[in-house]
């Protein structure tokens, strides 16, 4: 008999009557689109000769509560899980390298991941919408935390970021609200536009000397947050009084929302930058 070898794009696409699938080892790729839309799918194996999952290829799949990506999968496809809503477990092999743009988004069900070491690349709003997400490991491999990346995952208390991490995008962490605790390590030299912000939970936060760059409203929101530290060699920032301001305290930046008491001013001042206030 013929052996199957790829199970081409949009191969199932809305079979939503189909409850479970057994892909055998023979199979190399699921393409794109490939179980999208099967929402009666409960149980998926994925077989061990897999390495590659497309684009949306079980997009929607939104009674599958158990997920095991084998080890020879090197990458997930945008969006390949998105909307799994009742997703608990999931578990990620040790090849993996690349996670795509918004491939577990809105996996509401999931309580913990576990990303491994082989991964040196996460999406765009990989984990965006994961409400029940409580920890996650992030790899010592991965540079960069791109924008929306953890976005309102409101159950995340707190976040170790490896010191290979050098930029934190925008809204990267925005809106998890029950973030307590973040270690922004000195290998990060740009924080960007709201990367942080209304995450209510969080009362302090250290600025390393590292960073060159923090975008505008990048703790905006943040209802608890009273101090802004920053390490006294960082060259472009400093704090006053937890109050964010530029190195040479020309600009006030960001007056922390949960700052309470009153803000004096320094003569130095000659730009309240947008926003700086909002919220307090």
């Amino acid at each position: 008999p013929a052996v199957v070898t790829s199970i081409g794009d949009s191969a199932f696409q809305d079979c939503s009557g189909l409850t479970s699938v057994t892909i055998p080892d023979s199979v190399t790729t699921i393409g794109n689109y490939a179980f999208d839309g099967c929402s009666g799918l409960t149980s998926v194996t994925i077989g061990s000769g897999v390495t590659t999952i497309g684009e949306y290829a079980f997009d929607g799949c939104s009674s599958l509560t158990s997920v095991t990506i084998p080890d020879n999968v090197t990458s997930i496809g945008g969006n390949a899980f998105a909307g799994c809503s009742n997703l608990v477990s999931l578990s990620i092999g040790s090849g993996i390298t690349s996670i795509g743009n918004e491939a577990f988004a809105d996996c509401s069900s999931l309580t913990s991941v576990t990303i491994p070491n082989s991964v040196t690349s996460i999406g765009n709003g990989a984990f965006q919408g994961c409400s029940g997400l409580t920890s996650v490991t992030i790899p010592n491999n991965v540079t960069s935390i791109g924008f929306f990346t953890f976005y309102s995952c409101s159950s995340l208390t707190s976040v170790m970021i490896p010191a290979s991490v050098t930029s934190i995008g925008s809204a990267a962490f925005g809106e998890c609200s029950g973030l307590t605790s973040v270690t922004i390590p000195n290998s990060v030299t740009s924080i960007e536009q709201g990367a942080f912000a209304g995450c209510s939970g969080l009362t302090s936060v250290t600025i390393p000397n590292s960073v060159t760059s923090i975008g505008e409203y990048a703790f905006d929101g943040c209802s608890g947050l009273a101090n802004i530290e920053v390490d006294p060699n960082n060259l472009t920032y400093t704090s006053v009084g937890g109050v964010l301001y530029d190195k040479n305290q020309t600009t006030l930046i960001q007056c922390p929302v949960g700052k309470s008491g009153s803000c004096t001013i320094p003569n130095s001042v000659t730009n309240i930058g947008d926003e700086a206030f909002a919220g307090c």
